[in-house]
């Protein structure tokens, strides 16, 4: 069955950096664009990146970008997102998803499986 799985979070200062990983499994991980995605209490979930199958093409949401980067590594069924110059409004649970098809999106509903999220704190 498909698996995702994110690592990496954790307690940062404003101003720091962090690098967090998804580890795919039970399908044929290049078949696949994948996203990132948070969530922040009270809040909807927000898009935050995403990347076709082939890293060919990336999205971002207007609050990320110039700050964090999305890669995959298709060797290694893994999927990054390299978050740097964080702030509080980034403390949030970030979650992993996988497209349904080999596409990026930016809408959350063109996903069908979710990782479990790992959270994301950081202090002014």
């Amino acid at each position: 069955q498909v698996q995702l799985v994110e690592s990496g979070g954790g307690l940062v200062q404003a101003g720091g950096s962090l690098r967090l990983s998804c580890a795919a499994s039970g399908y044929t991980f290049n078949s696949n664009g994948m996203g990132w995605f948070r969530q922040a209490p009270g809040k909807d979930r927000e898009f935050v990146a995403a990347i076709s199958w082939n890293g060919g093409t990336t999205y971002y949401g207007d609050s990320v970008k110039g700050r964090f980067t999305i890669s995959r590594d298709n060797a290694k069924n893994t999927v990054a997102l390299q978050m740097n110059s964080l702030q509080p409004e980034d403390t949030a649970v970030y979650y992993c998803a996988r497209s349904r098809s080999a596409l990026a999106f930016r809408n959350r509903n063109n996903y069908d499986y979710w990782g479990q999220g790992t959270q994301v704190t950081v202090s002014s």
